[in-house]
C-alpha cells in the first residue's frame, strides 16, 4: 500500500471556489480502480492549510490516478485558485493493525 499525507495551502478567501472542485477530485479518484482512501481536510486553526491523506494499493495504481483527467482539471484549477506550498509525500506501508 502506498499513503500519501501532506498539505496544500491556498488563500482563505478562495476556500468556497475550491471546495466543489476538491470534492469533486476525491469522489472521482474514490472510485479508481485501487484507491483505497483519498480525502481532503480543512486545518481548523490554520485558514487556508488542506491537509491531503491518499491510500492506494499500489504503485500501478497511483500511477493510472496520476495520468487521469480529473487530476489534470484538478492541477489546472491551481492558478486560479492560488493553491501554493503543495508538501506532499508517498510513504509505503504494510498491513493495518489496531492500536
Amino acid at each position: 500500500m502506498l499513503l500519501i499525507l501532506g498539505t496544500i495551502r491556498l488563500p482563505a478567501a478562495n476556500l468556497d471556489a475550491a471546495r466543489p472542485i476538491m470534492r469533486r477530485m476525491a469522489e472521482v479518484s474514490r472510485c479508481e480502480d485501487g484507491c483505497a482512501e483519498y480525502c481532503y481536510a480543512e486545518d481548523v486553526f490554520d485558514p487556508g492549510l488542506i491537509h491531503v491523506k491518499e491510500l492506494w494499493r499500489d504503485k500501478a495504481a497511483l500511477d493510472r490516478h496520476f495520468l487521469s483527467v480529473h487530476l489534470s482539471e484538478w492541477r489546472a484549477a491551481w492558478p486560479e485558485l492560488e493553491i501554493k506550498d503543495r508538501n506532499l509525500c508517498v510513504y509505503e506501508v504494510g498491513h493495518p493493525r489496531a492500536t
